[in-house]
């Protein structure tokens, strides 16, 4: 595309600045010609304003067509209204901008690319952007070359708000997507905005709410709902051992054994057909030991409401050999006394009313992995959980992503779907050691996308966020940030414009950046007409 067809049907030197005077690797300095065009802004549209920055400007040189973003406007003289005109101006007086190369346009193309290593030339001429080739700046936003329909429009640019945000779904989710915020900022609806053009556009999405917020935002008919412990259960069975070290969040190794210990007892009771626990106080050694050695891997069922008079029933030890050859376990009070705080964090965790109800085989209530087995490999059929009667903020919550997400990664002919987890920072670290929950969500983040899996997380705080997971997330939605070491997590994801203005975001205004995105983009997501439960209340 060539500069007259840019701006057919328009008088060229309108719209011309000047030329550029001097050239960087960092940047450009262009002296402004058109000095009236500084002042008279009668015809142009509100977004661009020449006496300011961060508008955009066309470079007419022989690599191309390049767009520019004018980041510095300064005149030779300290007061401005000293300036003279351009007929009468003295030649000591200049007045420049300096300008940041954004992309280019070669002319085979229409649509703007990285410009890689061409730069700006010297006497290269300068033109302020019209709002057309703004719109096809926005066109080419977009890396993704996949012939796919874009999402309906959820957001319009900061000062532009008659330009449209409307992305592919390859460009949010096919890196993954994370939503970061303090609390207040607009997080939650930025979420339920792009959660609802998914549903309506009939895609696929695995909702996981540790809060009950997005329950009323879908109807029945739209989205599959599930409420863990009170319509929905897990077999006992189907948790492997490191998923119930996580739920109980073990400090060693002893705890880790005893606990491994405690559940190959209760199988063997269950499958031997007895209700209660196996003591081993004054049983042969040997004998009990065979009997373990019964389990086999069929046999994972057991009664978890045992489990705290089991891990008491192990606090035994052998006896010292004596003249009768007795193998019988006798009391040990210091393995009692060791025992006791796995104990009690079991209890603790049980005190939940849902966890025993959430934790059985009730043949009248759903399973949970049998539903997610049915969802991943049906069409346009998307699914809902409600994590918010098991208390999430504790160690339940990470287990259930674990377990989820181990679950649907082991899984084969997905529909590709996207898992969206609200709040991703209630399952970051064990509240009793440095152990992370994010297991299953960095193997999701490594390879769920070869699967069709791709995560769409929200957050308050990325330090709370396994690093290993977040170097794995391509797209960002940066909501304001007030930390020094919130905004120093995601500055790689940013420049220095973007970085100084994450504190001056209002609410519902975002920073988008992506691997995906030629540019970074200044968003202010529309709020969904949907129901949301996370209304402040008023003092």
């Amino acid at each position: 595309m060539t500069l007259e067809t840019l701006y057919s049907g328009l008088n060229l030197q309108d719209y011309y600045i000047g030329k550029v005077t001097q050239v960087y690797r960092g940047c450009s300095i262009a002296q402004v010609d058109n000095i009236d065009l500084m002042s008279d802004r009668n015809k142009f549209s509100n977004a661009f304003m020449p006496n300011t920055i961060n508008y955009f400007v066309v470079i007419d040189s022989t690599a191309g067509i390049f767009l520019g973003e004018v980041f510095e406007n300064k005149s030779s003289r300290k007061n401005i209204y000293e300036m003279s005109s351009l007929a009468d101006e003295p030649a000591a007086d200049y007045h420049e901008i300096s300008i940041d190369t954004i992309a280019l346009m070669i002319p085979e193309r229409d649509k703007f690319d990285l410009a890689g290593f061409k730069t700006l030339g010297i006497t290269d001429k300068v033109y302020l952007a019209t709002d057309k080739v703004y719109q096809i700046f926005i066109d080419s936003l977009e890396f993704s070359a996949e012939e796919e329909e874009p999402l309906p429009s959820f957001a319009t640019y900061i000062n532009r708000s008659t330009a449209a945000v409307s992305l592919k779904p390859s460009t949010l989710f096919n890196r993954h997507l994370m939503c970061i915020g303090a609390t207040n900022s607009g997080k939650s609806t930025t979420a339920l905005s792009i959660l609802d053009k998914i549903i309506t556009t009939k895609r696929k999405a695995l909702i996981i709410d540790p809060t009950g917020e997005y329950r009323d935002a879908f109807t029945d008919d739209e989205i599959t709902k599930l409420t863990l412990g009170v319509d929905t259960t897990i077999s006992p069975g189907k948790v492997t051992m490191q998923q119930w070290e996580k739920l109980f969040e073990t400090t060693n190794n002893s705890e880790g054994a005893v606990l491994a210990e405690a559940i190959t007892s209760l199988r063997y009771m269950r499958m031997i057909g007895e209700d209660g626990y196996y003591s081993k106080i004054g049983e042969d050694i040997e004998e009990v030991q065979e009997n373990l050695a019964k389990v086999s891997a069929g046999n994972t069922e057991f009664d978890l409401s045992l489990l705290p008079e089991q891990i008491q029933a192990e606090s035994v030890c052998e006896p010292d050999r004596d003249n009768n050859f007795n193998f019988k376990y006798r009391y040990d009070t210091l393995k009692a006394n060791a025992n006791n705080s796995l104990i009690q964090k079991i209890q603790y965790q049980m005190t939940n009313t849902r966890f025993l109800s959430f934790f059985s085989d009730d043949p009248d209530m759903y399973n949970l992995l049998d539903v997610i087995s049915e969802f991943v490999h049906l069409p346009n059929r998307s699914l809902y959980i409600d994590a918010s009667s098991l208390g999430a903020a504790e160690g339940i919550g990470g287990m259930v992503i674990d377990l989820v997400s181990n679950f649907v990664i082991a899984q084969d002919d997905i529909i590709p779907f996207v898992f969206f987890i609200d709040e991703v920072h209630r399952y970051a670290k064990s509240q009793y050691s440095d152990a992370e929950f994010h297991g299953g969500l960095t193997l999701l983040a490594r390879e769920g996308r070869k699967k069709g899996i791709f995560l769409y997380l929200t957050t308050q705080n990325p330090k709370d966020v396994s690093p290993v997971l977040f170097g794995q997330i391509g797209t960002l939605l940066i909501h304001r940030l007030m930390l020094n070491d919130e905004i120093k997590a995601v500055e790689t994801h940013l420049d220095d414009y973007a970085i100084k203005h994450v504190r001056k975001l209002n609410q519902g205004e975002v920073i988008l950046t992506s691997v995906n995105l030629l540019h970074n983009m200044f968003i202010h997501v529309n709020k969904s007409s949907r129901t949301q439960d996370n209304a402040t209340p008023q003092l």
